[in-house]
């Protein structure tokens, strides 16, 4: 069983009644769901993601007034409900993965990931969270939100980026995939730098994998789950096969180049299919030059290539 399923059955079980029964007043304005890190919360998490911050488990999310006339005691009725669930043993937290569950604060649950104390507005705003920030405040499911407050948060999260900051970061990943992939890998290779051409290589990986993700307006997890994630995308999907085949051993690098030319070429027809790029040449430096023409926010337009 998935963790979020898990987590779902569990709170509907003993969680949603717990609620009802100590917590009546409050149990219109309590939002429920399982939101934030951990393999789980992705729908990615598999039988090795078992032996750590998994488990039967929600999280409560509620407003600054009503977590400090409740919150405590929230969180202890919580802690006090059966640890094993549906055959599987209690969750057991890290030192580095506490406050995850339980009773929280939409307020500081967005704040840890947004830096922000309401929803990004501004370019600068924008700019200064990371993708994969963005990804786990919106990743999970929700099963209950009367109020609405925190989902009203996250909608606007999932609402995407700003045009012109999505422009900005798809021209970047087009240079810095040109400059790793297309260009720097063959003459590392070339040189004999064995180590300086799997750098390389690593840079376009990266790149590749948020480019896809831009195309599909969805943010890019960090790297551990940037690659698995591309299986459930629509746009460019294909692109999950072929990193694959990239970083299979015994392959030349002739074949590798190849690979990510063909990785570079359906970007790039993506690109003009989006109407994101005017340009025929497959070499993407060309093509983010191609986006960069479109962004129109004067400051953003200016930035060096590579700079998001």
């Amino acid at each position: 069983m998935k963790g979020l399923e898990l987590a779902q059955k569990y709170y509907e079980t003993y969680g949603a009644e717990m609620i009802r029964q100590k917590f009546s007043a409050y149990e219109n304005r309590i939002a429920c769901g399982l939101v934030g890190e951990g393999s789980e919360c992705f729908g990615f998490d598999d039988e090795y993601s078992r032996d750590h911050d998994w488990g039967p488990s929600f999280c409560m999310w509620l407003t600054d007034e009503d977590y400090e006339e409740t919150g405590l005691a929230l969180e202890r009725e919580y802690r006090a409900l059966p640890q094993c669930f549906g055959g599987f043993a209690g969750r057991v937290e890290e030192k580095y993965a506490e406050h995850r569950i339980g009773a929280l604060r939409t307020s500081v649950f967005y704040f840890n990931y947004t830096g922000l104390k309401k929803a990004p507005e501004t370019i600068a705003e924008w700019r200064r969270i990371p993708e994969e920030f963005l990804a786990v405040a919106t990743n999970g499911r929700i099963f209950r939100d009367d109020l609405g407050e925190f989902s009203k948060r996250r909608e606007l999260l999932l609402d995407y980026y700003p045009e012109d900051i999505r422009l900005k970061k798809i021209a970047a990943r087009a240079a810095v995939m040109a400059q790793s992939g297309q260009y720097n890998y063959a003459r590392c290779m070339k040189r004999g730098e064995a180590v300086a051409a799997q750098c390389a290589l690593s840079e376009f990986i990266k790149a590749a994998c948020s480019m896809v993700y831009l195309l599909n307006k969805k943010y890019v997890p960090y790297y551990k789950w940037a690659h698995r994630g591309m299986r459930e995308l629509s746009i460019l999907n294909c692109v999950y096969g072929l990193l694959s085949e990239l970083c299979e051993e015994g392959k030349s690098a002739t074949q590798k180049t190849n690979i990510i030319e063909n990785i570079c070429r359906d970007v790039a027809e993506e690109l003009r299919k989006q109407g994101l790029s005017d340009s025929n040449d497959d070499f993407l430096l060309a093509q983010g030059e191609s986006v960069l023409c479109r962004i129109k926010d004067d400051m953003l337009s200016k930035l060096h290539i590579m700079a998001e």
